[in-house]
């Protein structure tokens, strides 16, 4: 996708046929004034269609001063334009049967919609009109400064939310990765509406935005939608060239440790974890198939031996983060106080077991099944569609195909998951714990 485009022109990054030859999905690319990029998937026999606005920002660009200002910024776009109340924007897809809905990451932030083919029109308008020209006016900022509160109050009762943002600010340390996306009371309370507003103009910006569609849509048409609701206000009107991905000129380290939450809960919960991989790492393949394998479903090592052998807790599972110049690796374990430290050290052996002697081609064969299964049964919906354009054309510039990503999964060998788990799981740890004294 890095290859350059000339604007307005039209390339085809993708085409599926079925067995008789019938093309069952198109993506398209097209680059707009200003470096805006729409892309779009045709898929044959569906109703609906998907859009996000994916924007190049998210937490991690934040000083301290702006801590929470990414998803602060999420929240106000809702709040009204020049043409357009918040109720208007609410009503306009509640009135379509669309759903509508945003989120913001460490590393980029996202305003969707899915509603019927006929109605694309009409949420790309919204969309258009809200990421182009919020009013984040004064008495919004307060408003949605109280709603933020909350939301964080809300997180702060959740010991599997404290326990994840603990694990990230010992991982991390007092950087933007490690601190939690929504900011901290004192964050929330202290941001201006003309700090909101600086980091709003210099952020959306048409180079650093992706508009990606996915259903029964026209991308020609697409394109003209975009092309008219992004136009306004002169949006369109720079020469800037589409953004690059994110990328870092070498990988950051995590800061081993420990930190501890004492809470009056009826559980411990509990994180433990250790430097991954980034997310253009080769190796993320071999990674997938050893976290599937480790603590990825009923059947995994974890669940086997801590649940079901063992009976020492409701819920473990593993996972694997990336980022651009980071990735973590981690078991997630919530257990009643007095069988903390036996699932620490179960946790523990087991990791060590498979960093010594790998898994089983049994194991490796359904960790493949289980991720070939969950990547096709996960883009039967536009939604899904949607999200793979976006990621790959913001995040990774590189679409995969399916068949391309399940080629690479099936490549995976028992040697080289062992050799991942050897490098990973032989690292410092980091451990973040959440319970009562």
């Amino acid at each position: 996708m890095s290859v350059p485009q000339k604007t307005g022109s039209v390339r085809t990054l993708e085409t599926v046929r079925d067995g008789d030859g019938q093309v069952t999905s198109r993506v398209r690319r097209t680059v707009l004034p200003g470096g805006l990029r729409v892309i779009t998937e045709h898929m044959a026999g569906v109703r609906s269609a998907s859009v996000g606005v994916w924007v190049g920002v998210g937490s991690r660009d934040e000083t301290p001063a702006l801590h929470g200002c990414s998803h602060f910024l999420e929240h106000l776009l809702f709040k009204g334009t020049r043409s357009r109340s918040a109720m208007d924007i609410s009503v306009a897809l509640d009135a379509v049967g669309g759903e509508f809905n945003a989120f913001t990451a460490k590393e980029y932030t996202c305003f969707h919609a899915r509603v019927l083919d006929q109605d694309l029109p009409l949420a790309v308008d919204v969309l258009g009109d809200m990421i182009t020209d919020s009013l984040i006016a004064p008495e919004d900022v307060e408003a949605e400064r109280d709603v933020i509160l909350d939301e964080i109050a809300m997180h702060d009762d959740d010991p599997d939310d404290v326990v994840h943002n603990l694990f990230a600010a010992q991982a991390w340390g007092d950087s933007p990765l490690g601190r939690p996306i929504a900011g901290t009371v004192s964050s929330i309370a202290a941001l201006s509406r003309d700090q909101v507003a600086r980091f709003y103009k210099r952020h959306y910006r048409p180079a650093n935005m992706v508009v990606a569609v996915a259903g029964n849509v026209d991308h020609a048409a697409v394109v003209r939608q975009v092309r008219k609701a992004f136009g306004r206000n002169h949006f369109l009107a720079g020469d800037e060239a589409p953004v690059a991905p994110r990328t870092g000129a070498r990988q950051r380290r995590v800061q081993p440790g420990t930190l501890v939450a004492r809470r009056p809960l009826e559980q411990v919960n509990l994180v433990l974890g250790m430097n991954g991989l980034t997310r253009n790492d080769d190796r993320r393949f071999a990674l997938g198939v050893l976290n599937t394998a480790l603590g990825g479903g009923t059947s995994s090592r974890l669940f086997q031996e801590v649940r079901e052998r063992r009976g020492l807790a409701y819920s473990v599972f593993s996972f694997a983060s990336h980022h651009a110049d980071a990735g973590l690796v981690g078991v997630s374990v919530g257990c009643l106080p007095n069988r903390y430290d036996e699932v620490l050290a179960t946790v523990r052996a087991e990791l060590a077991k498979v960093a010594d002697e790998g898994i089983s081609e049994e194991e490796l064969e359904r960790g493949k099944g289980q991720l070939r299964g969950g990547l096709v049964l996960g883009l039967e919906d536009s939604g899904s569609r949607m999200s793979r354009l976006g990621k790959a054309e913001l995040v990774y510039d590189e679409l995969l195909s399916v068949d391309e990503v399940i080629a690479r999964i099936d490549a995976v060998t028992c040697e080289e998951v062992r050799q991942i788990a050897a490098e990973l799981f032989a690292q410092p740890e980091v451990l973040a714990v959440v319970g009562p004294e």
